[in-house]
């Protein structure tokens, strides 16, 4: 069955999720200034819009998000540099108790400090796209395809995108907005599974912990866990809480009264140890422009810049820069000298990793938890093992400890710098985005500084769990539950013995050696297209209607992540270099989408929504002009980026 737009303009978005709903709500804001034709925009996901995969609803309650309500919204407002009109709306921390309390039901106690289910925020996007299409003009129609896409086609001067149901949609524009994309494993990750098969062993590669059938981990039995970010806290959830067992609190801590259900979690990782809390108290903050790391000091250094020797010594300055000037504002009682004399320190020294640097810092500063020394931050587990492997025993209490720390840390406004700490992190990281949007920084280092290094570091900090989350993990470590393996832990499969093959896991700063007939990598996929299993982009990379980066290093080996092309109207690229006047790519595994990294926060002038604004009012604009020609040609330093 085809379904012809006839007389009206036609939209089809691939993908349902928060991305499509934002450039929906751009669409509804936009159209008084943009007078045109009736139109019509199907929106095709497997899931219900609004959330789409990811947030759908019917997913475990106890998934949380990593966020506390206060700093989601899906709402512009006037910090957002943009030619489109603001339409305000509810924070999610406004939205659970007023419109949403009859979607959340008894969870309307949900402060803004609080951590909302992932359940909630489904609820809250749905909310959000129906509200748009409720708000549309009565010549503009939202048809809901709840099945999967398979492929999109050029014909007859439109597009046409065939359903896996066998409906073929004819459109004048497509929109491809799948969000993250699965992937086919990589030779390890295969070489792995196919051992894991030929011995009847349990082998899990990385996914979204909530697609992913954890039944084969039996009761009580070894399991080997590679990865401690949030994708581990997922997985210990479910395996433990969601399988019957419960948290019970006594005044003096947390206890975990097991199911008997639960197999046993030995987890380890390249640091050895969990995210950070998530801060548990507020300071008055907000984006704040950044002094070192800027958009005209990169342009100083031309273009690409080289990340190791300009941006990364950039980076770390502006890091330190927000880390003293809170404690020097904040807690002078622990520093000494004035914060005039050490900005003049800062200012003037290139590399604040720079020894000579740090021996300074360390004479006014005179405790060590009060410094910043960025080694010694992303590695905190650097010195074990340095004087011989430790004990198995050792091992755990250092985890503990680190742990325990950590959450209290986390919970004083006494290390406030901490805080500067992140809100630092977030003007970076619209600085870097920047950087990569205009390719002043190269596609090679974008993958593997910016969304290796510095996502890492990143992410760390800053997008780690709740502090809940970490006082459970400790109750299932006291249970006997979870194991910690240590830092730069080491995985292979023991197939010398085939009627006992394993996996073998053990970190070279001690600890124990663990045998195991399950193994789990917990954690997010690198994206990369060119391995992608959708059919839409796999059909249109073949055909050559879509361009993917082929990155290498110096050697020419292949770095993998590459993204999709597009042009900087988001528009893609085709192989030969041109440009689909009215084919959109929006999403993380596309270059120069902005906004892929997490919902945005109120007042922090978005990057996603300035992107999706623009995208709103060429679409737009697009279905008012005549057709564009079949073939237009990008700048040919867009078509460099992938080579």
């Amino acid at each position: 069955m085809t379904v012809s737009p006839e007389a009206s303009a036609s939209i089809v978005f691939v993908g349902g999720g928060p991305r499509t709903v934002s450039v929906l709500e751009r669409l509804a804001a936009n159209l008084p200034g943009f007078p045109g034709r009736p139109m019509i925009l199907h929106v095709v996901d497997p899931h219900p819009a609004g959330g789409g995969r990811i947030w759908r609803q019917h997913q475990s309650p106890l998934l949380w998000m990593n966020s506390i309500t206060r700093d989601v919204t899906m709402f512009t407002d006037s910090s957002v540099s943009m030619q489109g009109p603001v339409v305000p709306g509810p924070s999610l921390a406004e939205w659970i108790p007023g419109f949403g309390r009859e979607f959340v039901g008894e969870r309307t106690d949900l402060g803004p400090d609080d951590f909302a289910g992932r359940d909630v925020q489904s609820q809250y996007l749905g909310w959000v796209h129906r509200g748009v299409i409720a708000g549309l003009p009565g010549d503009v129609r939202v048809v809901e395809h709840l099945t999967s896409a398979v492929s999109v086609t050029d014909r007859s001067g439109a597009q046409e995108v065939a359903l896996a149901d066998g409906t073929v949609l004819r459109a004048d524009i497509v929109v491809l907005a799948q969000g993250f994309l699965d992937r086919t494993a990589t030779p390890a990750q295969a070489d792995l599974l196919a051992g894991a098969a030929r011995h009847g062993l349990t082998c899990i590669p990385p996914g979204y912990t909530a697609d992913i059938d954890l039944s084969g981990l039996r009761a009580g039995e070894d399991v080997v866990v590679r990865g401690f970010g949030l994708a581990f806290i997922d997985l210990m959830v479910l395996v433990c809480e969601g399988r019957g067992g419960r948290f019970d609190r006594t005044e003096e801590r947390l206890t975990y009264l097991p199911s008997g259900r639960e197999p046993v979690l030995h987890v380890g990782s390249r640091r050895g140890v969990p995210y950070h809390s998530k801060l548990g108290y507020l300071r008055e903050s907000g984006p704040t422009p950044t002094r070192y790391l800027t958009t005209p000091a990169l342009a100083a250094h031309g273009s690409p810049v080289d990340y190791r020797t300009v941006v990364w010594p950039l980076l770390v300055k502006e890091l330190a820069y927000a880390h003293y000037r809170e404690l020097f504002a904040a807690h002078p009682e622990r520093t000494s000298g004035t914060w005039d004399d050490f900005l003049q320190l800062v200012d003037r020294t290139p590399d604040v990793r720079d020894p000579g640097f740090l021996a300074t810092a360390a004479a006014v500063v005179p405790e060590e938890e009060d410094r910043f020394d960025i080694d010694r931050i992303d590695r905190p587990l650097g010195a074990l093992g340095r004087s011989g492997p430790v004990s198995d025993g050792e091992l755990q209490d250092v985890l503990v400890g680190y742990i325990e720390a950590d959450l209290v840390r986390r919970a004083d406004a006494h290390f406030s710098q901490d805080a500067a700490v992140f809100d630092a992190l977030l003007s970076v990281y619209m600085v870097l985005a920047e950087a990569v949007v205009s390719q002043r920084i190269s596609p090679q280092d974008r993958v593997r500084n910016v969304e290796g290094t510095f996502h890492g570091l990143f992410s760390f900090l800053a997008s780690g769990p709740p502090p809940q989350r970490l006082r459970e993990l400790l109750a299932l470590h006291r249970a006997g539950i979870v194991r910690f393996l240590g830092p730069d832990l080491q995985v292979e499969l023991d197939e010398a013995d085939e009627h006992s093959a394993a996996f073998v896991a053990h970190s070279p700063a001690g600890g124990a050696v663990v045998r195991a007939r399950a193994f789990i990598d917990a954690f997010l996929p690198a994206p990369d297209v060119k391995a992608a299993s959708d059919p839409v982009i796999r059909g249109l990379l073949a055909s050559g209607e879509l361009a993917a980066e082929d990155l290498r290093d110096e050697d020419g080996v292949p770095l993998g992540s590459g993204q999709l092309l597009a042009d900087k109207h988001c528009r893609a690229i085709r192989a030969d270099g041109t440009v689909h006047p009215r084919r959109y790519l929006l999403g993380p595994s596309v270059s120069g989408s902005a906004g892929s990294a997490g919902f945005a926060r109120p007042g922090y002038n978005s990057p996603g929504f300035r992107q999706n604004d623009a995208v709103a009012r060429e679409l737009l604009g697009a279905l008012r002009t005549p057709e564009a020609p079949v073939r237009s040609r990008v700048p040919a330093l867009a078509r460099q980026s992938g080579s």
